[in-house]
């Protein structure tokens, strides 16, 4: 089995070495600047570490598909900043900022091209399995990111389609990452199977994890400016429950008015004309947050899927060394800053 320290150096290289076309450089420099400023790498650790359970080196049939994995996620995000507006990733300025949103657009589809070169260097025998498990989730995510792009205009939703819009939009990539380190591995179909709902459930966490610290985090260390799901009304977790849990008390009497479901939506419709102006409306909705509980529910909620995650994991079979390799792996993945 390879250990952890050989993925991290494996990964670096990998990502270091990755060679993209020159020409035209106004189609590719975008592309190459994005796979650039880094990242975590959370889906292609993924898919190694769960190959690595089953074999002792790293070939070009894992690593080429494994990287296809972060290739796409950073296609999705370049076109994610272009719908959202943002002016930040990883504490860098966007495609579409640095450039304009027709490159970004562009150049993201060249993106997603590139994933499928790479996906297409799975070996043989599981080609067939892993292109149909990629596909399947490409659109997956896509689906998810248009029922996000649909929240934005309604002023409520239920936990159960936040729930489903990250489980598409996030989940599924986490999932597939893990199952295709275990197909290529040539792990038999039980396995594979639990590996993702190991992944889905450990994706739903992070997901979660990502929308409490665009709240609660600290910006140096996010990569993303603080408070930017509250300025843009965006349906994180936080505000999905905040809204549900807000309703409940105060019909209940036993939350002040000025916390209440009345208040968050008036929260909600504060002007983010000026820097000022955002500041006081993140400080309101926080302050909201902070005082109905909905920060420490996240906490609790993370640690519960979390724990449903391990608990796939468990199933495996794996031996006591295999299951604390992927055990470290989700308690670095919820745990992390970034």
């Amino acid at each position: 089995m390879v250990n952890e320290n050989q993925i991290e150096e494996v990964l670096a290289d990998l990502f270091e070495k990755m060679e993209f076309a020159q020409e035209p450089a106004g189609l590719y420099d975008p592309l190459r600047y994005m796979m650039s400023i880094g990242g975590k790498r959370v889906r292609p650790r993924l898919c190694l570490t769960v190959y690595s359970l089953f074999k002792d080196s790293f070939p070009d049939e894992i690593l080429l598909p494994a990287a296809a994995l972060e290739v796409f996620h950073s296609f999705t995000l370049i076109h994610d900043d272009i719908m959202d507006k943002a002016d930040m990733r990883r504490g860098q300025p966007t495609v579409c900022r640095k450039w304009d949103d027709n490159t970004a657009i562009l150049s993201g589809d060249v993106m997603s091209i590139e994933s499928y070169r790479m996906i297409a260097k799975a070996p043989v025998e599981v080609l067939p399995k892993v292109l149909e498990l990629f596909t399947t989730t490409a659109a997956q995510v896509c689906e998810g990111q248009q029922y996000d792009m649909d929240f934005e205009s309604v002023e409520e939703i239920s936990m159960a389609d936040y729930m489903k819009m990250i489980g598409l939009k996030t989940a599924v990539l986490i999932a597939c990452s893990a199952k295709m380190g275990a197909l290529i591995a040539g792990a038999d179909e039980r396995t594979c199977d639990y590996f993702y709902k190991f992944g889905y459930d450990l994706g739903l966490a992070f997901q979660i994890a990502d929308d409490y610290l665009d709240a609660f985090g600290d910006s140096s260390v996010f990569g993303k400016t603080i408070g930017g799901d509250i300025v843009n009304n965006k349906k994180s977790w936080l505000l999905t429950r905040a809204l549900e849990k807000s309703g409940e008390m105060e019909k209940s009497g036993v939350l002040n008015p000025a916390y209440g479901k009345t208040a968050l939506l008036a929260a909600m419709h504060m002007k983010t004309a000026t820097e000022a102006d955002r500041a006081e409306k993140i400080a309101k909705v926080k302050g909201i947050y902070e005082e109905i509980g909905v920060d420490e529910d996240a906490k609790y909620e993370i640690i519960k899927l979390h724990a449903k995650a391990m608990d796939y994991a468990g199933m495996i079979g794996l031996g006591k060394i295999r299951y604390e390799v992927v055990h470290r792996y989700a308690d670095r993945l919820i745990g992390r800053n970034k």
